[in-house]
């Protein structure tokens, strides 16, 4: 566990009953005002704290149960780790039962209770059946007087779609004072399992925690030596949370949280060809960052998906954001290019409230219909500070990878602006004339004509933006989309403008290049506020 607090995750706290909600929920947290009123928006699935894990099975005996979907997450309490399933694409869920731990008997003290992670045999390997699902999680032994003693990451299998669970090994053990924390388990292309986790282990070695990962080739029942793969010296940082993922060319992707390191919580990401050899461990790998200075933090997960382009695209979700993001965490940050040059935002299909559990490691999934399923969880609006009362809610909407957040580009004679109106709860003031300059580096799947969109508004004198792609300057349509008085009132008086509150969309038209692009807005004649800018193909 990199950054969180041992009081916080050391003692068993009351037992949350599992609840489904068939509304969506809208909570509003105390505090009023326009720009400063957050939302949780999703659908509640179920009473718990943090830490979902999902799995959409491909691989059954019977094809039948292909399709299916199984999350797990943490709840209060000692009854285990939770199980999940959706037969409908994640529209509604239903209660399977709790995996518990069978080497410790007394679940009153000791029970799967820590950070679970589902995956399913692609194949057959070894005595592990094709479509095998396994569950990866800790089990927490708390001592008389109800504080977390060890921890065991241990790993279970089922071949009946979870509804129950055999005890296959046991990956790594620690203590209070030396613990593990957090599998993410893969299976390799040769059959070999393998698990990344943290470990506190080392501290007389001179490191705080770092990551590392075992092998095992006999499914899971035995483990190998401890392979160190993020690992600073100096007894400080405390790289942790490691979710790895597999690329299109074969290599896979690994990122996770730098906890008192350069820059404090941010997330790092690092490549292997073999899912095993990670470079030098004391290497920290690439930070995720927009070109803005926005950048992810704390308990990423890192999932790549088939659409935007012919690299796919690598999403990521974090607990928060710094350098300007959103700190609740409410975006994604998104990358067409295998994580290659700058990042963006997107907005996160759940809009959680933030507490310091909620968000800690968060399920996503590309559902058929092209939509994004998302499952995290939240604060509630009455309990903010108050993990015990999380709730996990879920969400489906589409991501729109054609737009371009302001806020994310190279900036130049302008200012970012929190401002819940906008697209991704933030605008850049952009600085009049050639004052203010905003850059977009932009990485396109295809050489070909496009339609270029700046959604703008003024700040009470008429301006318009100028737009500049790969150093042509463009004409273009601008066009006013009108806002309701009560709206701007509200906005104005809350953001201390003075404009009219209407959106204008300043549309024109580009021949662009496959790869990289240069896409600048240039000031007007008075400061605008920029949302976002918008690219897609023209053609067919």
């Amino acid at each position: 566990m990199a950054w969180k607090s041992k009081a916080l995750r050391s003692s068993a706290v009351a037992v949350m009953v599992a609840t489904l909600s068939p509304v969506i929920v809208e909570q509003r947290a105390l505090a009023q005002g326009f720009n400063r009123t957050p939302v949780a928006v999703g659908q509640k699935l179920a009473d718990g704290q943090a830490y979902v894990t999902l799995v959409r099975l491909k691989h059954q005996p019977d094809p039948a149960n292909n399709g299916r979907i199984l999350i797990s997450f943490e709840e209060n309490g000692m009854d285990g780790i939770p199980i999940y399933e959706s037969t409908d694409e994640g529209a509604s869920w239903r209660f399977v039962m709790h995996a518990t731990d069978a080497v410790h008997n007394d679940h009153s003290k000791c029970n799967l209770h820590w950070q679970p992670n589902l995956t399913e045999a692609p194949r057959t390997i070894g005595s592990l059946q094709a479509g095998t699902l396994l569950l990866s999680a800790s089990a927490v032994c708390n001592n008389d007087r109800g504080r977390a003693a060890e921890q065991h990451l241990q790993l279970y299998s089922s071949t009946d779609l979870g509804r129950s669970w055999q005890y296959r090994g046991t990956v790594a053990e620690g203590t209070a004072e030396l613990p593990v924390w957090e599998p993410n388990l893969q299976i390799l292309d040769d059959g070999k399992l393998v698990t990344y986790y943290s470990s506190e282990a080392h501290k007389a070695d001179g490191y705080n925690q770092l990551l590392c990962h075992k092998e095992s080739t006999d499914g899971g029942k035995s483990w190998g030596r401890e392979v160190y793969d993020v690992a600073i010296p100096g007894g400080v940082e405390r790289p942790g949370m490691a979710v790895v993922d597999r690329l299109p060319d074969g290599r896979y992707v690994l990122t996770y949280e730098d906890v008192e390191g350069p820059t404090e919580n941010q997330v790092y990401m690092k490549y292997s060809r073999d899912g095993l050899n990670w470079g030098d461990p004391a290497d920290r790998g690439t930070p995720i960052q927009a070109e803005g200075g926005e950048y992810p933090i704390n308990c990423p997960v890192v999932r790549w998906f088939p659409i935007g382009g012919p690299n796919g695209v690598l999403i990521v979700s974090a607990r928060g954001a710094s350098g300007g993001g959103d700190p609740s965490g409410r975006s994604f940050y998104w990358n067409t290019n295998n994580g290659v040059g700058p990042w963006w935002e997107v907005p996160a299909p759940v809009q959680k409230l933030m507490n310091n559990r909620a968000g800690w490691t968060q399920a996503m999934m590309l559902k058929p219909d092209g939509s994004m399923l998302h499952i995290t969880s939240s604060a509630v609006a009455d309990a903010l500070n108050n993990p015990s009362r999380n709730q996990i809610l879920f969400a489906a909407a589409t991501l729109d990878l054609n737009r371009y957040q302001a806020e994310d580009a190279a900036r130049q004679g302008s200012a970012l602006m929190r401002d819940a109106s906008m697209s991704n709860g933030a605008k850049v003031r952009l600085g009049a004339n050639d004052i203010g300059r905003l850059t977009f580096h932009v990485h396109l799947a295809k050489d070909g004509p496009y339609t270029l969109a700046v959604n703008y508004g003024d700040i009470g004198f008429s301006a318009t933006p100028r737009l500049i792609a790969n150093g042509d300057v463009l004409q273009g349509t601008a066009v006013t989309v009108k806002r309701d008085e009560a709206t701007v009132a509200l906005r104005n008086r809350d953001l201390g403008t003075r404009g009219n509150g209407d959106r204008i969309v300043l549309t024109s038209s580009a021949h662009l290049r496959a790869g990289d692009n240069t896409i600048e807005i240039a000031g007007g004649a008075y400061a605008l506020d920029i949302d976002f800018l918008e690219i897609t193909p023209a053609g067919p």
